[in-house]
């Protein structure tokens, strides 16, 4: 066929863009338009071959082979098809798995039922060497890109390097069309400047260090005498099991489960520290109301055309930051609502989200890949950034003004 086809190994292309443009191969460094990204290779595939381009496929690795919210983006995109081998964590370091096989494979399969007539490789993996000269032996032209080196060495095999019938070097000026820079000082951070609702939290006093063995017998003998124990600042009341060890200032959810109900309780048996947009915040007892409790959650208020149409939104129109997360899901809450009493109900709840939509909006979260890299586990940042933009989009609705 006489086309041209793009192989890209998007963990070399963007790792290598990455020391290029930022000094070191992490793609948390850099921010990319991918869809100027796929244009410019398509464009240059074009110009180079002197053939229309069959397909860019996208070669990248994703904890259990899970989509992130890159990919989601790129495989709905004209002639573009992703293929996601694992991400697997080893030594506290990301190593992606079967991504070279699976490029080995489409690379030999594509050259044995001449799909095409040229074949552009995006890759510095020598393991591509048997497959480059497989595809050569069927009469297929193999072309191999790089990206520029950001110390002017090869940052390719050598023995790629001699066996491709041409080669072109993607140099600075052709990158930064479409990845430039992150802005964030912390690879981590989604933002340069946290937003002020975030930097609000991140500077809240840390809880009080535990106390010495000496003051903390005294602690708990007072505690036995009072019939109460109180572990901090911030747990007033709560049995010595439920708050563990003196000097512990913050339940977990577990520790609360061991509070007991309001049935058995009839007072409340704790005072808590609900993070939220402004700092820390005091709140009574960790029950909800019962009108509260009832709240319906997002997927009750959505059909399945509804669904549809979200989850295209998803692919399509939001970018993953976790602030925007958070307001994409409160809008859609709000607006299935039957009326407004349910969000001014939910607003009078403040800074706690009922338990059932918290988990809800996390587990939403979670499509945007938020929790993947992070041993599954959602970084406390984000945590603040999605609940902080879910805040955001229901104080607008309702006019709520936040000290």
């Amino acid at each position: 066929m006489d086309r041209c086809v793009v192989l890209v190994d998007a963990g070399y292309l963007l790792g290598a863009a990455a020391s290029l443009l930022a000094g070191e191969p992490s793609r948390p460094r850099i921010t990319v338009d991918y869809a100027a990204l796929i244009q410019g290779l398509r464009d240059r595939a074009e110009a180079d071959t002197g053939r229309d381009l069959l397909r860019i496929y996208w070669f990248d690795g994703a904890p259990d082979r899970v989509p992130q919210p890159e990919h989601r983006r790129l495989r709905v995109m004209p002639r573009v098809t992703v293929r996601l081998g694992a991400l697997t964590r080893s030594d506290g370091r990301w190593a992606q798995k079967g991504v070279d096989a699976a490029m080995h494979a489409e690379l030999t399969e594509l050259a044995r039922n001449r799909a095409c007539a040229d074949i552009v490789l995006v890759t510095g993996d020598g393991d591509l060497l048997p497959g480059l000269m497989s595809a050569k032996e069927h009469g297929v032209a193999v072309h191999l890109w790089a990206v520029q080196a950001a110390d002017g060495d090869y940052n390719q095999s050598e023995d790629l390097v001699a066996e491709a019938d041409e080669r072109r070097v993607l140099d600075r000026a052709w990158i930064t069309q479409a990845v430039r820079p992150s802005e964030a000082p912390d690879a981590g951070a989604p933002h340069a400047t946290p937003r002020p609702e975030i930097a609000a939290i991140l500077s809240a006093p840390l809880p009080e260090t535990p106390a010495a063995p000496q003051d903390a017998e005294q602690h708990e003998r007072a505690g036995q005498k009072n019939g109460t124990h109180r572990g901090g600042d911030e747990v007033v009341g709560a049995p010595k099991d439920a708050v563990g060890a003196p000097g512990r200032a913050v339940p977990t959810p577990k520790d609360l489960a061991t509070l007991g109900s309001r049935a058995t309780h009839p007072e409340p048996t704790a005072t808590l520290r609900w993070s939220s947009d402004r700092g820390w915040v005091d709140r009574g007892g960790p029950e909800e109301s019962p009108e509260t409790a009832a709240l319906p959650m997002l997927s009750q208020l959505t059909t399945a055309e509804q669904r549809w149409a979200d989850r295209e939104e998803d692919i399509t129109a939001v970018s993953g930051d976790p602030f925007e997360v958070g307001q994409v899901f409160a809008r859609r809450w709000a607006e299935r609502l039957a009326g407004a009493d349910a969000l001014h109900r939910l607003s009078g709840e403040y800074p706690r989200i009922p338990h059932r939509i918290d988990g809800e909006l996390l587990r939403y979260a979670a499509r945007f890949g938020l929790l993947a890299h992070k041993d599954d586990q959602i970084d406390e940042r984000d945590r603040y950034a999605i609940r902080a933009g879910f805040w955001r989009e229901v104080d607008t609705r309702t006019g709520a003004v936040r000290p």
